[in-house]
């Protein structure tokens, strides 16, 4: 160990004088040295040493208080180790400071021989917990890692599970990330703690993974559906949901719950199942709007991109019929933003080109 601190607290000088010479003997040491116990206790709780050396008759605090003290303010003291220093006849008052905190004692008068092996035996101590404190933070960092690098792998997984669907639809890779970005945005603007705002943006991307089970001739119609192909086009939103239901994996929940309800409208007649208001979940919500949004102002191989403006004009006038309010209010907040996200992740319009 290097610049080992030790406090020596006890109101006799010479006693202080004595101990800070014999600890030169012992390299790294440094002596931080109190007569006044009220000051050496605040210093202790202040510094965090690596040894204690505390004597017992002392003006309040005295040594068992001492150690009461600064046990309890520091939960344990971290597992400094406390040496006191007793008369030979103090027993009562040994079993007391073992209770308090105490882990070794001396006795008056300090023995050199007896000082130097409780010293050497206290930073032995120390030092052994210092390692296994620095391990188990070490292994705390590695399991951080590692739980992040499967993360990055699972969340790697999802996008491109999610852009399965991208070879066979229209809309690019580009709008599931621009929608996701969108999603988390009003999430953080309804105040959502991070780990949802977090989880609804790794989930948000599967909303149309349901689209692989539709056949191409309507999945890729130009025009308009006819009500039977629009039936057949509605189906997948539960196909996303029977794809992604019934995993452990909280992100696939998550999924599959967005899937089913993100064409679901807030006045009730949204598909599949014409869930009203907050019967819908939140998440279903968020990605309506984000979906929607991003849908109406993206170029189609069936359509132009509207002009943000209008596409503004749409969500305010069909807020509290096809959106929830809240969440058309909370993506227009931070209008600068959503502008951000739009410009940063483009379209491959190679794939986009209109008729």
């Amino acid at each position: 160990m290097v610049n080992i601190k030790v406090a020596i607290v006890d109101d006799t000088e010479i006693n202080l004088t004595l101990m800070k010479h014999l600890l030169k003997k012992h390299d790294g040491c440094v002596s931080y040295c109190f007569s006044d116990s009220a000051e050496g206790l605040q210093w202790c709780l202040d510094n965090a040493p690596d040894l204690i050396i505390v004597d017992y008759m002392m003006p309040p605090p005295d040594g068992l208080e001492f150690i009461q003290r600064f046990r309890a303010a520091t939960h344990g003291g971290i597992g400094i180790p406390i040496l006191m220093i007793t008369a030979n006849d103090q027993k009562e008052v040994r079993y007391k400071a073992l209770e308090a905190g105490a882990n070794d004692f001396l006795t008056k008068p300090v023995d050199t021989v007896e000082f130097h092996g409780r010293l050497k035996n206290m930073l032995v101590l120390r030092d052994s917990q210092k390692k296994l404190a620095d391990h188990a933070s070490w292994l705390a960092d590695e399991v951080k890692k590692a739980t992040a690098q499967i993360l990055a792998r699972e969340n790697e997984i999802i996008l491109r599970l999610s852009k399965a669907t991208d070879y066979r639809d229209p809309e690019t890779g580009a709008h599931i990330l621009r929608m996701a970005h969108y999603a988390r945005h009003i999430a953080e603007n309804l105040g959502l703690p991070e780990a949802e705002r977090d989880l609804l943006f790794q989930a948000a991307p599967m909303h149309d993974i349901g689209k692989v089970g539709v056949p191409d001739q309507i999945l890729l119609k130009p025009g308009k559906y006819e009500p039977e192909e629009f039936e057949i086009m509605k189906s997948h939103a539960r196909i996303g949901y029977e794809i992604l239901n019934n995993s452990e994996i909280p992100v696939l929940q998550a999924g599959a719950q967005i899937a089913l309800t993100h064409h679901e409208k807030f006045d009730g007649s949204g598909y599949p199942d014409g869930r009203k208001g907050e019967e819908i979940p939140l998440f279903g919500r968020i990605c309506a709007v984000a979906d929607v949004f991003d849908a109406l102002t993206s170029l189609r191989p069936y359509k132009p991109a509207w002009e943000i403006e209008r596409a503004v004009v749409l969500l305010r006038e069909e807020a509290g019929r096809h959106f929830d309010p809240a969440c058309v209010e909370a993506f227009l907040a931070r209008w600068d933003e959503v502008l951000e996200i739009k410009q940063k992740i483009q379209d491959d319009l190679s794939r986009a080109k209109p008729l």
